[in-house]
């Protein structure tokens, strides 16, 4: 199995224009998440498409990546990210929706593992830590920040 989907959904009690506003300002990404952003680079910006460099950090490692992304107003976005260095490479959906209580996000990141053997020790792991960690380093802070 070379490709694996990672999906979860949070309410956050705010304004959706609130939500996106922070979710959508990538270079304040990682003085606002630092645990899953050490640095972010937009190369090339046209309308709602980005070309992002970042060094982003997981399992207690720093790594380089490659985004396009593109930004959906008033939705969230959606990205395509390659890191050569961990040998992943996926399709990132981050969606945004009215909600009674607020705002819903809807994540959904597929995951493709280039490496063979890497596979075997990462798709484990990033079935039972990756949404648990995302939910720790960038929901709960987008929560801090927003609800009160």
């Amino acid at each position: 199995m070379k490709e694996i989907t990672l999906h979860h959904q949070w309410i956050v009690k705010a304004p959706l224009d609130d939500v996106f506003g922070i979710m959508t300002d990538f270079e304040r990404f990682p003085e606002r998440f630092p645990k899953v952003a050490e640095s972010i680079r937009i190369n090339k910006r046209e309308g709602n498409d980005l070309e992002i460099e970042a060094t982003v950090k997981s399992f207690g490692k720093r790594f380089k990546v490659k985004m396009k992304t593109r930004i959906l107003p008033g939705k969230g976005f959606i990205s395509d990210n390659d890191s050569y260095q961990f040998g992943t490479s996926g399709h990132e959906e981050f969606l945004l929706s009215p909600h009674a209580e607020g705002t819903l996000i809807d994540y959904t990141y597929r995951v493709t593992i280039h490496k063979k053997w890497l596979r075997i020790i990462a798709v484990p792991l990033l079935r039972w830590y990756s949404m648990k960690y995302w939910e720790k380093a960038v929901i709960r802070e987008l929560k801090k920040r927003l609800e009160r």
